[in-house]
């Protein structure tokens, strides 16, 4: 559930949802998964099962947040930036263009006030309103390959900062080593929205030595040792929500329904950590002995040069070995053992000599229950259209849900590219960022559409044409690239299981 302001200024308008944002997870309000605030505007996620659309209307209602309350006070946090050099290769051409010092340039920066307005991008990218308008600067043309960790940046009316090595498009104006992003703290983003923050420039050789972080080790009994990587594999499990205001998208298994196939089949709890295996799958050692169950799409599997039960539990031993090829159709295929995988933070392609261990505890699965999944080169999916589709031309929708779309070979876990005739925006490309979900469908200003995977941006500036309803989101997870497409529209009533009350 969206919830906006249009009436208000963004500054207004974002004060206003990260006061609501706190207010509605404040509470003990059972079905409430993740609230993630934007540029002026409040994305609500909730489990359909718990909280009914009606009851999260009267709950937001309650909570409302007036943009005339006043402002969602934060922190106030200190940032040292090195300005300059080869920390800021932007800093000089933009202070040209302005006729000014590349140091009263980044005086100026330094000078003003800034507060967090959202996190979005990456895990920890915070978006900083304050920016004086005299340093403004557009995006690059083209995004830089790699933008290293710590970069201070400034797109539009935003500052922000860099958390990790990332491909990105603002000007790069300086760096600090303050960390944003650890994983292993709670929260994990060192910034929340509503946070102020001051920068102070400082020598390079004055920056703080940023402290080393702790090496993860293994807490799970190790199971399985990756002789051969294979294309992509990781390890998957329910989404994890609850994290969406620090960056952190949602995540999990690209097709839920094939994971809790393969975890029943071993007895474990349907969201529980397994090895989810694209497109070429990997080379496997057992390391002890394990039930374990395949699931998904058809990889040719090979137990010790054998083919593998599919679809059935069998027992591995010691030294034995699972080999996957390559896949004959869909995409993935799920290897759960019982007991469950254990599951690091994020997503993280697991490559040759690595140990994967069992994991600790049970993991739940929201969701409804999932379509049936489909493994041919064409698949069906119903979207609910909006929240923008009147951003585009009259006849785009038409021909978005008559056209098939084929998946492009750049398409990750990150989101599915589409290919097929452009989408035409009768308005700009580009609107305030605000919050996305796995099967979001975004339209860049080329008028490709690209649906949301579950590791996407919590946020994104593209309109989104419509939104694939959440039973149908196992079938994107067995979306080969060269499979085909076709959505149709269908109304809110399949996302959310069994007829409930809704006003």
């Amino acid at each position: 559930m969206l919830v906006e302001y249009p009436e208000a200024s963004e500054e207004v308008a974002n004060r206003a949802a990260v006061l609501l944002a706190r207010r509605l997870t404040g509470g003990a309000q059972p079905g409430i998964l993740d609230a993630i605030p934007a540029a002026r505007s409040l994305l609500v996620i909730f489990d359909g099962r718990r909280l009914s659309r009606g009851r999260l209307g009267r709950e937001l209602s309650r909570l409302f947040s007036d943009p005339s309350d006043g402002a969602a006070t934060g922190r106030l946090i200190r940032i040292p930036v090195a300005y300059g050099g080869p920390f800021g290769p932007d800093l000089g051409e933009l202070a040209r263009q302005r006729g000014m010092p590349e140091m009263e340039f980044a005086r100026r920066h330094a000078a003003a006030q800034y507060r967090v307005a959202f996190i979005g991008f990456a895990p920890g990218f915070p978006y900083m309103v304050g920016l004086p308008e005299e340093l403004r600067a557009p995006r690059l043309p083209s995004p830089r390959p790699r933008v290293a960790a710590g970069s201070v940046a400034i797109a539009a009316a935003y500052s922000g900062i860099y958390p990790a090595e990332t491909p990105g498009g603002w000007r790069l104006i300086g760096r600090t080593s303050v960390p944003l992003f650890d994983p292993a703290a709670e929260p994990p983003a060192l910034l929340a929205a509503g946070d102020a923050v001051r920068f102070e420039g400082v020598r390079s050789e004055d920056l703080p030595v940023p402290r080393p972080n702790e090496p993860s080790i293994p807490r799970g009994r190790p199971i399985l040792r990756v002789r051969t990587a294979g294309v992509f594999s990781s390890v998957q499990a329910a989404p994890r929500y609850g994290l969406g205001p620090s960056g952190v998208p949602a995540g999990g298994a690209m097709d839920t329904a094939s994971l809790a196939r393969a975890n029943a089949l071993v007895g474990n709890g349907k969201g529980q950590g397994a090895l989810e295996i694209s497109l070429v799958g990997p080379e496997l050692e057992s390391l002890g002995e394990a039930t374990v169950a395949i699931a998904g799409a058809d990889f040719s599997a090979e137990w010790n040069g054998r083919p593998a039960p599919f679809g059935e539990p069998f027992r591995i031993a010691t030294g034995d070995r699972l080999r996957f090829g390559r896949v004959r159709s869909g995409a993935r295929a799920y290897l759960a053992l019982a007991g469950g995988l254990e599951v690091s933070f994020g997503t993280r392609r697991i490559g040759a000599g690595e140990v994967v261990g069992l994991g600790l505890g049970p993991l739940g699965l929201v969701g409804a229950d999932a379509t049936p999944v489909d493994f041919s080169q064409e698949l069906r999916l119903r979207v609910v259209p909006g929240p923008q589709s009147g951003h585009f031309a009259p006849d785009a929708l038409e021909r978005f849900l008559t056209q098939g779309w084929r998946v492009s070979p750049t398409s990750d876990r990150r989101g599915l590219r589409l290919e097929g005739e452009s989408l035409v925006h009768a308005r700009p490309p580009e609107i305030a960022p605000e919050g996305v979900v796995f099967g979001s469908i975004q339209v860049p200003g080329g008028g490709s559409p690209i649906v949301v995977g579950p590791d996407g941006p919590v946020t994104g500036g593209y309109p989104k044409i419509a939104t694939v309803v959440g039973p149908d989101l196992p079938r994107l997870g067995q979306a080969a690239p060269g499979a085909v497409l076709r959505f149709s529209a269908a109304s809110l009533q399949p996302s959310f299981g069994a007829p409930r009350e809704y006003h």
